[in-house]
């Protein structure tokens, strides 16, 4: 079934009817405001301004409920404009009210906000006003809020993601550590994560301390922990290095003491990472349809989890076009008249999806060939050849739909079914 955008905008626009409350509110930390309009575009009522607690939400919800009951309506859309964070506890209690909610793209309030009254003015009373206007209009989106395994995931997911980025923190900063009291640490032990060297940052980190213990007492000390992959040749050559080593000399009490803190924080993000990981695990495993996306060569756990995090629940989106779309990578044209313009992504959409997708494909060029060969059509091909990123592009909806298609009909990966076998020999072939 093909995907047509024109037809869930004629939906939208059909949902707003002469017996439609179209509710605009913008949004703030502690105050917010909102104004009515009918299907017309006519006010209906005086704004509404209530404050971010249970009373003001309460507030908002009887003044909404005195219009419906005056000017006769029968449904209500509440609309926002997305900004930050403080809207998802608004959109959970007015969901618990059985009221509609539905976002409009800031980028269309910004552009749509002079039609209102031809200046650039811009406030919250004003605001409010443009986006239930651009909501009659046909003008919205209607969010999908993640639910119970979904909201854990897209929580434990987004959590992952700031403790990776403190986490890699530490490691340049242990790294810097090293080029300025030990520089020719990395000459005895290429990777400094592992055990053995982990126990020699802890307990005799500086190359003074290194050639004074003595490369037997720092063998038996390794060989508490670690079993494998150490000796003695090992030991003598960190006593070798650390004693014509070039490191930094002054400052050694403080030194000591920031590689200490440095490797307690690295010690809890490796936790925390792990911990995380462990939950992620449990809930894909609650999730219909993981397993059959795990089976496309070269996805892996982070990935997916990734993924449904972003996207939610793959029953809810008809076709992976809409995905695709949520993602930003729908294309978009500046044409006129004979000029045809160069195609582009529209980036309008999660940035962060996009990534995750654009990370995952690179590796799965290089090791899964169905998408090797299809890459290499795309950039060999005899008519309109694409560039090697936009062909990455073009594979991360590939992935979408694939992956849609796979957790909803819950069948594993097969090149033949899912590329069909008449192409999949030809790319072979070629």
């Amino acid at each position: 079934m093909k995907y047509k955008h024109s037809q869930k905008q004629n939906q939208r626009i059909l949902q707003i009817t002469d017996s439609t409350l179209v509710v605009g509110a913008d949004v703030a930390k502690k105050t917010h405001v909102a104004r009515a309009v009918d299907f017309r575009g006519i006010e209906l009522g005086k704004d509404c301004v209530f404050s971010n607690d249970h009373v003001g939400l309460t507030k908002l919800v009887q003044w909404m409920k005195e219009l419906q009951r005056v000017h006769n309506k029968t449904t209500i859309i509440f609309g926002i404009e997305p900004t930050g964070h403080y809207w998802f506890p608004m959109a959970e209690f007015l969901q618990g009210e059985g009221i509609k909610i539905v976002v409009v793209n800031p980028h269309h309030v910004n552009k749509s906000k002079e039609l209102e009254d031809n200046s650039p003015t811009k406030n919250d009373y004003k605001d409010a006003k443009v986006i239930a206007d651009l909501i009659r209009n046909g003008k919205y989106t209607e969010p999908n809020f993640p639910t119970q395994v979904y909201a854990d995931l897209r929580i434990l997911m987004n959590l992952r993601e700031k403790v990776m980025v403190n986490f890699n923190q530490v490691k340049l900063r242990i790294q810097n550590w090293l080029d300025r009291f030990f520089p020719e640490y990395q000459r005895v032990f290429k990777k400094w994560e592992g055990k053995a060297s982990l126990i020699t940052l802890r307990e005799f980190p500086l190359p003074q301390e290194i050639v004074s213990t003595g490369a037997w007492t720092i063998l038996k000390r390794w060989k508490t922990e670690v079993k494998r992959a150490v000796g003695m040749k090992r030991a003598e050559k960190l006593v070798a290095v650390a004693t014509t080593s070039i490191g930094m000399t002054q400052g050694i009490p403080a030194a000591k003491l920031e590689l200490k803190a440095l490797l307690e924080q690295y010690d809890l993000y490796a936790r925390q990472e792990e911990e995380i990981m462990e939950q992620v695990v449990k809930l894909l495993q609650q999730i219909p349809g993981t397993e059959e996306m795990l089976t496309i060569p070269g996805m892996g756990i982070v990935t997916l989890a990734g993924f449904l995090a972003e996207v939610g629940n793959l029953t809810d989106y008809v076709h992976g076009q809409q995905i695709i779309r949520l993602a930003g990578l729908n294309l978009k044209e500046n044409s006129s008249g004979k000029k045809k313009g160069k195609s582009t992504i529209s980036k309008r959409g999660r940035s962060r999806l996009r990534a995750l997708l654009f990370r995952c494909v690179l590796p799965m060029v290089a090791k899964n060939k169905e998408f090797k060969a299809l890459h290499q059509h795309y950039t060999k091909r005899s008519e309109n050849p694409l560039k090697k990123k936009q062909s990455i592009i073009a594979l991360c909806g590939k992935l979408i739909r694939i992956l849609h298609t796979l957790g909803t009909k819950r069948i594993p990966y097969n090149a033949q079914d899912v590329m069909g076998p008449v192409r999949l020999t030809q790319l072979q072939a070629a």
